[in-house]
């Protein structure tokens, strides 16, 4: 069967920044930018993005679109005779279902919000009741479960009708209402009454800020950031690579995709951080920022029940754009693998996906005593770690070798033909030496550092203290 192919670049772009612009833009960039610093942080995050996000996003696409297959197939497709590399092939199909795992339940809370706000349960509430709502919401097995089987059934429905009329027809809408709606927020949030504090906070840089932390955390966190962003290591960005033609250089187009995640993170700060300052809430506030803090803000905000009810469709918007592309994704697995029709591939995945997602959504209310991460932790929580601090980084290690060994691999060569193909922003050979060694090494302190953090939050300042 021929590959299908997305039927303009502008619809590329869009469906896999779309996969790109996820939770992780609108909900942790505002709090975590908040949290070190402001400017001073953004900043140094750019810098990461730059240097290694960039890189590993274009070897990404290569091997997707030089394989014409997804990770199921991709390396098995390219690798040398003998090499085992399409054994994380299956690493790659276990992380997408991970990731849907625990990202439909929170995409299930953004619907239950956008909801609560067209019913206007925000409008004069107090702190105290919101927290109440969202801590409501989440003892409910009932309702957990309804919006997050609606996402599944809603994702996979898109998906059904095709490539080019379902999944690039519909996120192209998607996005452009996503783009539209957060510049028409972010124009509202920044003319508030004492908004220009928050602006001068996340604007202009001061890095005096960055020395209320250690300057390793402030660096892991702009990396972390930087890295998790772009939403790269699981096959998410090769799918779309393998659906797109020859005429453009991949780097070019990975580029475009980063400015567009980037401008819609940094957009998402301009709305949330001058409406924290102009209604004195805390913009570090943590994960709890958007769901108990800003509710507040948009229930003694003018016309809050309007505002509220747009930003939580923007949400809506980015978490199931992310959705969408990895169900796409999914959707290729079981065509690929199995030779399931793209119709029989969806709604059996349907009941697969719910069944899979159903520990996360309970994991609140009726199997709140599992615990894995220890007390307070959810079953969510062991899933988001798996696939955010072990799968992401490793897959994209294993992209970095694979595209960089000569002997073993696909080879700088056979990639760097493949990225240069085609009309715009080439891959520097110049890049061999540092996406050879210097990136491997960083994505190893990366994978280290998700441990280091998670289990021994205090190991760096012990070994320190050793030595005074």
């Amino acid at each position: 069967m021929e590959r299908e192919k997305f039927s303009s670049r502008l619809g590329f772009i869009l469906i896999s920044a779309g996969c790109a612009i996820g939770l992780g833009n609108v909900w942790r960039f505002p709090y975590i930018v908040g949290e070190y610093g402001g400017a001073a942080f953004i900043l140094i995050y750019l810098l990461f993005l730059v240097i290694f996000g960039l890189p590993i996003m274009t070897m990404e696409f290569s091997v997707g679109r030089a394989s014409g297959k997804s990770i199921a197939k991709s390396f098995e497709e390219l690798e040398p005779k003998g090499t085992k590399w399409h054994h994380f092939g299956y690493v790659g199909v276990v992380g997408n279902y991970l990731l849907m795992m625990f990202y439909t339940s929170v995409t299930g809370w953004m619907f239950a919000y956008l909801f609560k706000s067209i019913r206007g349960d925000f409008v004069g509430a107090a702190a105290d009741q919101i927290s109440a709502q969202f801590a409501s919401l989440n003892a409910n097995p009932i309702a957990m479960s309804g919006f997050m089987i609606l996402t599944v059934v809603v994702g996979f429905l898109i998906c059904s009708l095709g490539l080019k009329k379902g999944v690039e027809k519909i996120t192209k809408v998607m996005m452009l209402a996503l783009l539209a709606i957060i510049v028409v927020l972010a124009v509202h949030a920044v003319t508030l009454d004492g908004a220009s504090e928050g602006l001068k906070y996340y604007l202009i840089p001061d890095f005096s800020r960055i020395t209320e932390h250690s300057l390793g955390e402030v660096i892991f966190a702009a990396l972390g950031q930087s890295f998790f962003t772009l939403s790269i290591g699981i096959g998410s960005m090769a799918i779309f690579g393998s659906y797109i033609k020859k005429d453009r250089k991949l780097f070019g187009e990975a580029v475009s995709i980063a400015l567009l995640d980037t401008f819609v993170a940094f957009t998402a700060g301009l709305i949330i951080i001058p409406s924290c300052f102009a209604y004195n809430v805390n913009p570090g506030a943590g994960p709890g920022l958007i769901f108990e803090t800003l509710p507040v803000v948009f229930a003694n905000m003018a016309g809050g029940r309007i505002w509220g009810t747009l930003f939580f469709l923007f949400l809506l918007f980015a978490a199931l754009s992310t959705i969408i592309a990895v169900f796409e994704n999914i959707v290729a697995f079981a065509m690929e693998l199995w030779g399931w029709s793209r119709k029989k591939a969806c709604i059996l995945n349907i009941f697969i996906v719910i069944a899979l997602s159903l520990p996360a959504a309970l994991g609140f209310n009726v199997l709140s005593f599992v615990q894995p991460l220890g007390a307070g932790s959810t079953i969510l929580d062991l899933e988001d770690f798996i696939v955010s601090n072990n799968l992401l980084p490793l897959g994209s290690l294993i992209y970095v070798l694979f595209c960089c060994s000569e002997k073993y691999g696909w080879g700088f060569k056979n990639f760097l033909n493949e990225a240069n193909t085609g009309k715009g922003i080439g891959f520097s050979p110049k890049m061999h030496f540092y996406t050879k060694y210097i990136l491997p090494a960083i994505l190893i302190i990366v994978l280290a550092q998700g441990y280091i953090s998670k289990f021994c939050p205090n190991l760096f300042m012990d070994i320190i203290n050793l030595f005074k």
